[in-house]
Parts: C-alpha cells; sequence; structure tokens
C-alpha cells in the first residue's frame, strides 16, 4: 500500500514527495532501487539512487544501501524533493496540427509520442508547451497549475483529438460537462482476440500495487475510480478484432486497463501485454507478420476519434472527428489483407 504521509506540515507537503510502502506478502526478493522504480510513479532510478545515498530511503526505519533486498511486509519510507518544475511551462514553436479554432476553444489532432502536459522527464516538447507559444495566456482550472487550457488529456503513445479551452468560461463550460460524463468520446482501437459480442466493462481503476505505472481493474470501491466503458465490435480479423470505444467516464488508461482486464489486451501496448503475440498459429511467417506490424505501430492501436459537446457560447452541439493516422491505418490494412489470404487457416 501507497500512501502520502498526513503527518508532513504544510510546507514539507509543498517541498517533498513523502512515500510509504508496505511491501506486498508474496513479493519475491528485489532490490530496493529496482523495487521503488516499480512502485513511484514520475521518477528514475538515478533520482532513487540519489535518495538512498542521502538517507532518504529506510527500512523498518532504518537507512539502507540501493543492494539491500525488498522482503515481504517491509516498511520502506522515502522522501523525495518534488520535481521543480513540474508546474513551470517553457514555450516551444512546435507545429499544432488545428482541426477548429475560435475566440473560445482550440480542437487539436494530436500524434502519438507526443505528450500533453510537461512533467517529470517530460519538460519540453509537450502539447502545452506548443500552447504556451501560440497562445500568450490560456485559463487553468484550480489545482491544475502547470496545464493552462486542459480540460482532458490522452496518453502520450495514443494519437487523436483533443479540446483546447481559451477562455476561463470555456474552461468552466468544457468541464462541468466532462464531471457530468455528457460529453461524447468514442475511441477506435485494435484489440488481441475475438471478440464475439458488444459489451461494457466496469469497475474500479486503481494503480497496480506492483506496478505504480499501470492501473488495475477492481470490483472494490476503495481500491480505485469508477469507471465504464462501452465497445462495439466494427470488424473481426480473426486474432485481432476492430472495435469502437465510447468512455462513460475517462480515467487513466481507462480503455487499455478495461480491455487487458476482459482478455483483450490492445495490440502493441507495452504496458499492459499487448505488445506480445498473444493469439494465432505458431508458424514463423506468421509470427514475421506480427513483429513487422509491431515495428510499424510502436505504440498501442488507440486513436481518439470522435469529441462531441455542447459548446461554451452557442450552447448548440459540436462534434468533431479526426481519421486513424498512418501508422494504425497501415496495420489495420496489413491484417485485413492476412485475413483475406489465411482466411481457411484462421480459427483452426
Amino acid at each position: 500500500m501507497t500512501d502520502r504521509i498526513s503527518e508532513l506540515d504544510q510546507e514539507d507537503k509543498e517541498l517533498y514527495e513523502h512515500v510509504r510502502i508496505v511491501v506486498d506478502p508474496k513479493q519475491k526478493f528485489l532490490r530496493v532501487d529496482k523495487f521503488l522504480m516499480n512502485r513511484i510513479e514520475n521518477t528514475s532510478r538515478n533520482r532513487i539512487q540519489n535518495a538512498i545515498t542521502a538517507g532518504s530511503v529506510r527500512v523498518g526505519g532504518k537507512e539502507v544501501k540501493a543492494s539491500y533486498k525488498v522482503k515481504p511486509h517491509d516498511e520502506i519510507t522515502v522522501v523525495l524533493p518534488d520535481p521543480p518544475r513540474d508546474t513551470e511551462v517553457i514555450p516551444e514553436d512546435i507545429p499544432l496540427n488545428i482541426l477548429y479554432e475560435d475566440e473560445d476553444l482550440l480542437i487539436v489532432n494530436k500524434e502519438a509520442g507526443m505528450v500533453v502536459h510537461p512533467g517529470y522527464n517530460n519538460y519540453t516538447g509537450t502539447l502545452v508547451n506548443a500552447l504556451a507559444y501560440h497562445f500568450s495566456t490560456l485559463p487553468s482550472l484550480p489545482g491544475n497549475l502547470g496545464r493552462p487550457g486542459l480540460v482532458h488529456r490522452i496518453d502520450k503513445n495514443t494519437s487523436g483529438i483533443l479540446a483546447i479551452a481559451k477562455s476561463e468560461w470555456a474552461m468552466t463550460f468544457l468541464a462541468k460537462q466532462f464531471y457530468d460524463h455528457s460529453i461524447k468520446r468514442q475511441y477506435i482501437a485494435l484489440a488481441w482476440g475475438d471478440i464475439e459480442k458488444d459489451g461494457t466493462v466496469t469497475g474500479y481503476l486503481g494503480r497496480s500495487p506492483r506496478d505504480r505505472r499501470v492501473m488495475n481493474l477492481y470490483q472494490e470501491p476503495d481500491k480505485g475510480k469508477w469507471s465504464v466503458t462501452h465497445y462495439q465490435v466494427l470488424e473481426r480479423l480473426g486474432y485481432v478484432t476492430l472495435i469502437q470505444c465510447e468512455l462513460e467516464t475517462g480515467r487513466t488508461h481507462q480503455i487499455r486497463a478495461h480491455m487487458q482486464a476482459i482478455g483483450h489486451p490492445l495490440f502493441g501496448d507495452v504496458e499492459y501485454g499487448g505488445n506480445k503475440i498473444l493469439k494465432g498459429t505458431v508458424f514463423n511467417k506468421y509470427r514475421q507478420f506480427v513483429e513487422n506490424s509491431f515495428q510499424i505501430l510502436p505504440r498501442q492501436a488507440l486513436h481518439a476519434h470522435t469529441l462531441g459537446f455542447l459548446h461554451p457560447k452557442t450552447k448548440e452541439y459540436r462534434e468533431f472527428q479526426v481519421p486513424l493516422p498512418q501508422d494504425f491505418s497501415s496495420v489495420l490494412e496489413r491484417w485485413k489483407a492476412y485475413v483475406g489470404t489465411n482466411e481457411n487457416n484462421i480459427g483452426n
């Protein structure tokens, strides 16, 4: 279990990231620096090792070396300085793929590989850095410093559509729609396996106790935030299925974690196990076909395709769509060709 230490006073909270971890009873022996890398978000091994050298990592109240082997039931406390530039936005002349713009909002098509907002190890090259260059002032939500104009986001390696608020009223109006789950958000995804019918995934999404970088789906309310994804089969392609996912809620990694939870990880998804051959034959020709597809699409096959909402000024419903990017569409066409050529063998 990982949590913020409540005893720290307000000044300490602003200066430090204080983490307490009680090691899982089934945890295998592992170096403490490697263990913490998997358990603490937005950090690096060098940062962890510096903290160990400084005596900021303790097990059972005692300082340890980086070579210390974590054991079941160990109680680990860590004090790390907060990333100093989390709320600093450096304007950068980065081109924006603008689909629509008026005085209240901006609709952009984000390329896969671009981080949405600055954070640890990603202070530059983000969408927010680009926005800071192209617009002198953008509003921010309370508690959302360093993320001007953002009312939602998509993962670094997910492509597709984003709405940016250009005024305080637009941000407030759009944020309310996201809060009420009245925004229409549809994604196109390629998932492993033959999905037989449309469905809905529900549950509570929370950080994995083994790897803080990924989300797990739980049925216990105290383990995460409520999440709902509706999915619809668009096309079956033998060992993979093209689906459309509609978000009722918008949690971190929601579609990726939900599809993994029902046994259909997204094609190419490194964090959720989709970057391996999960379905299909053992033939070298098929293996080469899949590996080549991974090279063409070196990310999860997930694209934010549709965004619909009430316009903050006119109150009229507006809907925007962006087609699949080249990497996704190329792999999709490869699968269609493969199925057409090997139709009699698939499923045997």
